[in-house]
């Protein structure tokens, strides 16, 4: 299967998604760069049973908006009327954009102004990144093992 095909198959799917699969789809790509990532995108995230997985569906999360390497918006989230607003509470402001080492590969990263969390981020297509939530900030820990949050954009 093409990236594109293996990430479709991915975000339809209704049942759990193992961590092992994500990283296998993960090793495959392409590291992004910042100015890939310039622009707005729609996210979901991946149902792995991570225990944040609900939290942006709570915040009626829409995606993310990179202006610059400088200004992203982690959080453009939806009122109730349906507008969208860069909601700097629930992570304690907004982020920039970083290209850092993450297994063993330079990718592009946003770095969260307020929470010790760095989002990952490699290239399915001209369309679509897969993201992989990191930091201490960031793991669960319940099962006695790190696991990470694994989500996508797609290029609104």
């Amino acid at each position: 299967m093409s990236p594109r095909e293996t990430f479709t198959a991915l975000t339809q799917r209704s049942e759990p998604i193992t961590d092992g699969e994500l990283d296998d789809f993960w090793a495959t790509l392409a590291p992004a760069t910042i100015e890939f990532m310039i622009g707005e995108w729609k996210g979901g995230e991946f149902q792995t049973g991570h225990k944040a997985n609900g939290f942006m569906k709570r915040l009626n999360w829409f995606g993310k908006t990179f202006h610059s390497a400088s200004d992203a918006k982690p959080l453009v989230c939806l009122d109730a009327d349906g507008n969208k607003f860069s909601n700097t509470e629930a992570m304690n402001g907004e982020a920039s954009l970083w290209m850092e080492e993450f297994r063993g590969e330079t990718v592009a990263s946003m770095v969260y102004d307020g929470k010790p969390v760095h989002d990952h981020f490699k290239v399915v297509d001209d369309n679509a990144v897969i993201g992989i939530m990191n930091g201490k900030g960031a793991l669960d820990t319940s099962s006695g093992t790190p696991r990470h949050l694994y989500f996508y954009l797609e290029r609104v």
